[in-house]
């Protein structure tokens, strides 16, 4: 078996990916993303940036993605209202913002037959610059799946 580089050692296998693991993310959460993480070329997404935050609307062609995509959404918004962060190993560091700064965080969410229709914004500039850069970060990922977060991964860690 060869190395994996990234995430020390986790982050470079679309496998098993165990770089979704998270000091505080349960084996659902993190088979969820390898879920869509394997199926991204299912999924379509819109993102509108707002001057205070973005709406996004995801959809996925393949129920058992959109599913996982509804899950998730709403379970890590859960989590950054309850200030729960998961620390998942190839998690973006806008994250940190939130879990930091969840409370300045008004969220809408609906399913609808678009999507998942979500709606974020804040008052907090630094909260608003996040919420757009994760935006664009989700919007990568869903067009390219993995290799968008170990190209992010790489020009972090200056590999």
């Amino acid at each position: 078996m060869g190395a994996h580089h990234g995430a020390g050692g986790l982050g470079h296998d679309e496998v098993i990916m165990p770089g979704l693991r998270g000091l505080d993310a349960t084996p659902e959460e993190s088979a969820e993303m390898a879920v869509m993480f394997r199926n991204f070329q299912t999924l379509s997404r819109r993102v509108e940036t707002l001057p205070n935050g973005i709406r996004t609307v995801t959809t996925s062609s393949d129920p058992d993605v959109m599913a996982a995509l509804v899950s998730h959404v709403t379970g890590m918004i859960a989590r950054v209202e309850d200030g729960r962060d998961p620390q998942v190993f190839v998690q973006s560091p806008t994250l940190d913002v939130f879990f930091a700064r969840g409370a300045g965080i008004e969220t809408d969410i609906a399913v609808t037959e678009a999507g998942i229709v979500v709606t974020q914004t804040a008052t907090d500039p630094d909260l608003v610059a996040a919420l757009q850069i994760h935006a664009a970060e989700v919007s990568d990922m869903a067009a390219r799946g993995m290799a968008a977060v170990h190209d992010r991964m790489m020009s972090r860690s200056g590999n």
